[in-house]
């Protein structure tokens, strides 16, 4: 380990970020109703820009008056490259209530992203006297984003999240894919004439998982999206949580269940972790610091694995 310790990232479950348009107000009940831990009320991409303006007025009029009970309440704002971004931010925090969590920054490409960001936050926040500091969750979806992805994690201490964004990402890497997500028909290897589809998106989530883990922040895996398969779904939130990752977006409501069954440890995997806890104690006890359990050899890495499985799982618990 390095003499400097990594921070740790915030402690709340983060199992599905639910996203819905913020034109659609008559969705906000039922999301907010969700069994989703996150829900991220978007202005950006599912909204028109011809509706912009009044998607903007019905996120801030349901940030106060919508019951979000125990969620973590986001709201995605628009990229830095169009007019709108900086508008929603000063509506959002001028005149919305005290509830918003965070705010999403989407297509981050660099640090001076966060900095712009903050900087405008920070003085809104100051001017006028607002009680809660606003966190930022942000998504990687270009080439420079995954670049300066450790530069972007360690921009701002109000960093709390980082998502890949898999369509803007592969158009940014010039991927011959239409796909979001999952695998990928002409990804493939051939081995005795037997086709093996790897997964195209694994380089880039594990580097945002190390970037997050360096700096304190929750990895959480994208968009899926073609939400009428929930096996692909499945099996690409399991590679996910393998990875490191705490979550997954849903795009439609029957993702949810999905991301909350895969990033919620299982019984079994929990029971085993403590298993493994108490055969680690009574190793040390006698002074060992190794034994051998169902079979096989573990040591204090095996105390820090199966201590993020008791903690993933005693964390959704208390949520």
């Amino acid at each position: 380990m390095s003499f400097q310790i990594q921070p740790t990232p915030p402690a709340r479950p983060n199992r599905c970020q639910l996203f819905g348009p913020g034109s659609n107000p008559k969705l906000f009940p039922k999301m907010a109703g969700s069994q989703a831990d996150v829900i991220n009320l978007d202005l950006e991409d599912s909204v028109s820009p011809n509706d912009k303006e009044a998607a903007r007025a019905n996120v801030i009029a349901a940030i106060g008056d919508q019951g979000w009970g125990g969620k973590t309440l986001s709201v995605r704002i628009n990229g830095l490259d169009t007019p709108w971004w900086y508008r929603d931010v000063v509506d959002l925090l001028e005149h919305c209530a005290d509830r918003l969590d965070q705010i999403m920054i989407p297509k981050v490409g660099c640090a001076a992203d966060i900095y712009a960001v903050d900087a405008l936050v920070s003085a809104i926040e100051a001017a006028k006297g607002r009680g809660k500091r606003i966190g930022f969750e942000v998504i990687i979806e270009s080439a420079a984003g995954l670049s300066h992805v450790e530069e972007i994690a360690a921009a701002s201490p109000r960093m709390q999240a980082m998502s890949l964004g898999a369509a803007d990402f592969a158009a940014s890497m010039g991927m011959q894919t239409t796909g979001i997500g999952g695998t990928q028909e002409d990804y493939y290897m051939l081995r005795e004439g037997q086709k093996y589809w790897p997964d195209p998106w694994h380089w880039a989530q594990a580097a945002i998982v190390a970037a997050c883990r360096t700096h304190g922040l929750l990895p959480v895996d994208g968009p899926f999206g073609d939400f009428s398969d929930d096996e692909g779904y499945r099996a690409q939130a399991y590679r996910s949580a393998v990875l490191g990752m705490v979550g997954k977006w849903a795009i439609h409501p029957r993702q949810i269940a999905l991301a909350n069954e895969v990033f919620t440890p299982s019984a079994e995997k929990v029971a085993e972790a403590e298993a493994i806890l108490a055969a680690m104690q009574e190793a040390q006890t006698k002074g060992a610091g190794a034994t051998v359990y169902k079979g096989r050899l573990v040591d204090i890495a095996s105390i820090k694995q199966a201590q993020v499985i008791v903690r993933q799982a005693e964390l959704i618990a208390a949520g």
